[in-house]
């Protein structure tokens, strides 16, 4: 099916948005912002929620005195210059990976299917670090769900990752998880016709103003867009699902 076309849309973060606890509800944080801000959701919106704040809901953590890096581990750390318990945890975490540069970054495909920068491992401080959620889609879901029940609009969810590209320097920001949006879209014009990965572009989109480092704004709102609802997830674009 021909994707609906859109024109235009708007965008925006939630904030101020109070600092995360390992445990906390992240629709009921997300409503009391709202309602703090005197601001609505409505149907046909795209809440886009950074992947490290769905980390730390689930509590995601861990403490990298805990882990104890072995040989591959060790000699990887010596090449990128990362702290060898957090490669360990990066393989641990993926399928195969390879070295962007001689010196890293290190691209990795997570067993989950996604194809992320340290296999989407973050750093927490110098002392820890938060995993990928254990299944993005459902957390998607999950929050799709609940921010329904407390708000009544009927909105699509999505959870977007910073990730690097092996061909380039910097970060873009991708998505691992969806709920109530098709991940991928068709375009038709010209007698041409394209699939295109969808929520990468809504998590592009939101990327622009989404928690960037020292930002604390992990929840962007875009109004407008034309989408086609399914709860397929991002997992039904990739190449190698889990």
């Amino acid at each position: 099916m021909t994707a609906t076309p859109t024109s235009g849309f708007s965008a925006f973060a939630l904030e101020p948005f109070p600092e995360l606890q390992m445990g906390d509800d992240l629709a009921a944080t997300i409503t009391d912002v709202l309602t703090r801000t005197d601001t609505a959701l409505q149907d046909g919106d795209i809440v886009v929620i950074a992947s490290k704040a769905v980390s730390i809901a689930e509590k995601r953590y861990i403490d990298l005195g805990t882990v104890t890096p072995g040989p591959e581990a060790q000699e990887l750390a010596g090449k990128t210059g990362k702290p060898a318990p957090l490669v360990q945890l990066i393989l641990d975490s993926a399928s195969d990976y390879f070295l962007a540069t001689d010196k890293g970054p290190i691209i990795a495909r997570h067993r989950l299917g996604y194809q992320l920068t340290s296999a989407g491992i973050d750093r927490a401080g110098t002392e820890g670090a938060w995993l990928l959620p254990v299944d993005p889609d459902a957390s998607a879901r999950a929050l799709r769900d609940a921010l329904i029940t407390h708000t009544g609009a009927d909105v699509a969810v999505v959870v977007a990752d910073s990730d690097g590209r092996a061909d380039r320097r910097g970060a873009t920001v991708i998505s691992i998880g969806a709920a109530g949006i098709a991940p991928l879209r068709i375009t038709e014009h010209g007698g041409k016709r394209q699939e295109e990965t969808f929520t990468d572009l809504i998590a592009a989109a939101a990327g622009i103003i989404l928690g960037q480092r020292g930002r604390g704004a992990p929840v962007a709102v875009l109004r407008g867009i034309a989408y086609t609802a399914s709860d397929e997830g991002v997992a039904a674009a990739l190449h190698h699902r889990p």
